[in-house]
């Protein structure tokens, strides 16, 4: 609890056996109410290992319906546990649990209703290892969403985030992809609904371990970025209003 707030930490994981238990032991358990993890059908034994390391809420899919509907199986869940701020932490150990503090607080004083773990913010994204491609292209992409979406953000492509309860509970999340661009989708919604986002700098490492997207779904990634943001701008300029923000 914080500030008689229920915090839920979510975990959207493939594969996740080799750094699950590295992630789960830095998670300040002591503030955090609840874990629940969702495993997406798995290929090693991330399910099993979860319940052995003491996570008592576990989903599991029994087809890989993809990344987008693996974080909407968490928040339906965590929604549906009563949870008012909710973090996304990946299970692949990229992201440093020990920032579940810091988001907490910003959410749990009210200063943001969201938080993203930046790691363009400072220079963590390169001395952790961020290839440079991926590096330009972040840039590039992060450039033109905020032109726009007419936001300003360091990046929009991280996969470290917190909401509080009234975030997830105004935006259509679960009409959005159930692929990669899901996330790209959330944060849109959320801008268009008016919510302020804040950011803090997180260090970042990238290893074999780590979970990543090749280059031809990088690409196929970026071209729906471009997407998602034009369909943005001419909704609200009333041209074409998409469903995913009514």
């Amino acid at each position: 609890m914080y500030k008689n707030k229920k915090v839920v930490v979510v975990l959207p994981a493939y594969n996740a056996a080799r750094t699950l238990k590295q992630t789960f032991d830095e998670i300040p358990l002591q503030l955090v109410d609840e874990v629940i993890l969702c495993d997406d059908a798995s290929k090693d034994n991330t399910a099993a290992l979860a319940k052995e390391i003491g996570i008592h809420e576990i989903i599991v899919h029994p087809i890989n319906k993809g990344y987008g509907a693996n974080q909407k199986s968490l928040y339906n869940k965590a929604l549906e546990s009563n949870a008012d701020i909710v973090i996304m932490l990946h299970p692949d150990y990229q992201y440093t649990p020990l920032l579940i503090p810091s988001m907490v607080n910003i959410i749990g004083d009210g200063l943001y209703p969201v938080v993203l773990g930046s790691r363009i913010l400072g220079k963590g994204a390169l001395k952790g290892g961020m290839p440079m491609y991926k590096y330009i292209a972040n840039r590039f992409l992060t450039m033109v969403q905020n032109f726009l979406i007419n936001y300003k953000l360091s990046e929009y492509h991280t996969g470290y985030r917190a909401f509080s309860k009234e975030v997830l509970q105004s935006i259509r999340f679960n009409d959005n992809s159930d692929d990669f661009i899901f996330d790209n989708e959330m944060l849109s919604q959320i801008i268009y609904k008016g919510f302020d986002i804040g950011e803090v700098t997180c260090p970042t490492k990238y290893f074999e371990e780590a979970s990543s997207i090749n280059f031809s779904r990088s690409v196929k990634y970026g071209l729906g970025v471009l997407r998602v943001s034009l369909v943005h701008r001419l909704s609200k300029w009333g041209i074409s209003k998409s469903a995913l923000y009514g």
